[in-house]
């Protein structure tokens, strides 16, 4: 699955199927949300665990020996973390069960092939059969593997300022690209910016600047007026960083093109896709949304029925009603996490906490996440119109979007 450019996986751990978000930004698989499964977890040991966020190092458990597994490809000793902070819910932000992260160990000893347009990855055990089509349709960018994670180097160019960057290679990240504040004098945060919630990290949420840039090379492939996140310094004080970096590169440029990671041969070949001109969004209502879990909805369905020859006047009132029937269904539910300042959503008088029942007069658990998502980032002016329920009481907000980059 395919989510806000973020890709999810199904996955055996010691028999039991999984979901996970696959992540080059990780070393090492991390489980979580486990409430209910009953996954067997082997050889576990406490240990803290901290990554971005602003908050303190939490609880967690590093396990041995467990058996991973997805069609066909077998690992009999996969050591996993896993983190006891129910707070910590991913699921919530993408709108559907994530059970936990893979990253380096997925890469490690194969080729591997993401085609975000298919929404499939393909595993290759061997470089020769698909060497010809890389020579022929891929561009080659070399890569280094720095603690068991890839990293590049690229141009990035702000106001007029180029420089090189040294990145990390992160398909776990939604964004374009992420730039550090305070870590190189060079790195300035553009007048014109926001801020902004970043995103949740393994020690709390992310917060930062929301900001464009001139300019990002990769190698030939060049992008201009890319909108990046440049998060602060205190959600950033727990990662422990290699020598030179300064920010991450992530999934809003990687879903512009078919991708192949060869990490034994610290190579990354790419290949441009129909997303590649694709203009570069962000949330312009200042709104962030988050899954609450699921309600039974009463929903009514018409009959298809033959009608009979109705003689009374009573006859044909009963048969009216017995055209149709109720059922009950499990719906998503949905409240509002976040509100970014003077947004339209705050300057209109949306709230933290306030629980969404429709969405352009549209019952709201008609939607995924990743729909309602991209209706609050679509295109500039657009009206957007939500009615809610705050502390029992109906209201109804409209606000227009608004592009302030």
């Amino acid at each position: 699955q395919l989510i806000n450019n973020l890709i999810f996986i199904p996955i055996h751990v010691n028999g039991v199927e999984l979901n996970f978000l696959l992540d080059t930004g990780v070393q090492t698989t991390i489980m979580f949300s486990l409430e209910d499964k009953n996954v067997n977890i082997n050889n576990i040991e406490k240990i803290k665990l901290s990554g971005l966020g602003s908050d303190r190092p939490i609880d967690g458990l590093k396990s041995k020996d467990n058996i991973l597994s997805v069609n066909g490809l077998v690992d009999s000793h996969h050591e996993m973390y896993i983190i006891l902070n129910e707070s910590f819910n991913f699921s919530s932000h993408v709108g559907i069960p994530v059970n936990g992260i893979i990253g380096y160990h997925f890469f490690e000893n194969n080729l591997i092939e993401i085609n975000y347009i298919n929404k499939k990855i393909t595993v290759y055990k061997n470089i020769s059969i698909i060497e010809k089509k890389l020579e022929r349709k891929y561009t080659s960018i070399p890569i280094s593997i720095e603690k068991f994670k890839p990293y590049i180097n690229a141009f990035t160019t702000i106001d007029k300022n180029k420089m090189q960057t040294k990145l990390l290679l992160d398909v776990g990240n939604s964004d374009a690209l992420w730039l550090f504040q305070d870590i190189n004098k060079d790195i300035i945060v553009p007048k014109n910016n926001f801020d902004d919630y970043l995103g949740q990290g393994f020690s709390g949420d992310i917060y930062g600047k929301r900001t464009r840039i001139s300019n990002f090379s990769l190698d030939k492939f060049e992008f201009n007026h890319v909108i990046i996140a440049m998060p602060d310094s205190s959600s950033v004080k727990s990662v422990s960083m290699v020598q030179d970096r300064v920010g991450s590169v992530g999934s809003e440029i990687f879903k512009r093109f078919s991708i192949v990671f060869d990490y034994k041969h610290n190579q990354m070949f790419l290949r441009k896709n129909s997303h590649y001109n694709d203009p570069f969004h962000y949330n312009l209502s200042g709104i962030e949304i988050q899954n609450d879990g699921m309600e039974w909805v009463k929903e009514t369905i018409s009959l298809k029925t033959i009608p009979g020859k109705l003689h009374t006047d009573e006859e044909k009132e009963n048969n009216k009603y017995n055209q149709f029937q109720y059922k009950f269904s499990l719906k998503p539910t949905y409240s509002v996490v976040s509100i970014r300042i003077n947004s339209p959503a705050d300057l209109c008088g949306l709230k933290k906490g306030d629980i969404l029942k429709k969405i352009n007069n549209s019952a709201i658990n008609k939607f995924t996440l990743d729909r309602i998502n991209n209706i609050l980032k679509s295109e500039n002016d657009k009206w957007v119109t939500l009615e809610i329920d705050r502390n029992g009481v109906p209201m109804k907000f409209k606000f227009q979007l608004k592009n302030v980059l």
